[in-house]
Parts: structure tokens; sequence; C-alpha cells
């Protein structure tokens, strides 16, 4: 029985992380990345120390609304600081963190409910 999940044409699944990167709807990237649900953006993030309002700027310009943010901090969650957690909560951004292979999961899962859903994801 196959139980993949349908997506609609030209979403981004996360197919594979690891190996210091992501294969998403068919393409490699290497490093870092931000997906939405339509794109995917090479990110310069290497650690969650380097997260700030500067580099999630993608996320909080989106032309498409982002309700939902996932963070996948590499092997472990671990807490933003809770300046750049107010500035995501006033754009109106549900932020959540937990590890990469986790966000990468939950993001296919909220792509499928066709919810506003974005991933900032560090590579492993």
């Amino acid at each position: 029985m196959d139980i993949t999940p349908l997506i609609p044409t030209g979403r981004q699944l996360i197919q594979r992380y690891g190996d210091g990167g992501f294969r998403i709807s068919g393409q490699r990237f290497d490093g870092s990345v931000i997906v939405f649900r339509e794109r995917t953006l090479n990110w310069r993030v290497s650690a969650i120390e380097g997260i700030d309002p500067e580099n999630l700027r993608p996320v909080l310009e989106a032309e498409e609304k982002v309700g939902i943010l996932l963070v996948g901090c590499g092997t472990s969650a671990r807490p933003l600081p809770g300046a750049l957690r107010q500035t995501l909560r006033q754009a109106g951004i549900v932020l959540e963190l937990m590890d990469t292979g986790a966000a990468c999961r939950t993001f296919n899962v909220l792509l499928a409910e066709d919810r506003l859903v974005a991933a900032a994801l560090i590579a492993v």
C-alpha cells in the first residue's frame, strides 16, 4: 500500500536530509536552507546561535504569509533568544523548534495538510 502523501504540484517536498544538505523536490541543496511551500532558498546559518531577524528576513517578508515556522536546530533542539521569538510572534508567526530531522518530517506533514508553513533548516 502506498502511503506517500499527495502533495500539490509545485510544492517543496523534503525527500532527504543529511550529509551537509538536503534533497527537496528532486534538487540537491548543500548547506542550510529555508523551505517555503513553493520555493527553497539557501540560508547562510550553520548553528542556532547564528539565527537573527536579518537572516530570517525572507520569512518575515514572504509574499505568501507564513503561519508556522519550523526551525531545524541541527542534531538537537535549543531555544532561540526571547527577542527573536517576540519579533516572530509580532509578525503572527508561530515558532516551533526541533531537531532538523523532525522539522523535515513535520514540514512534509503540514505541507500535505496545505498549511501556511515554512522551515528554516540547519544542515546536518
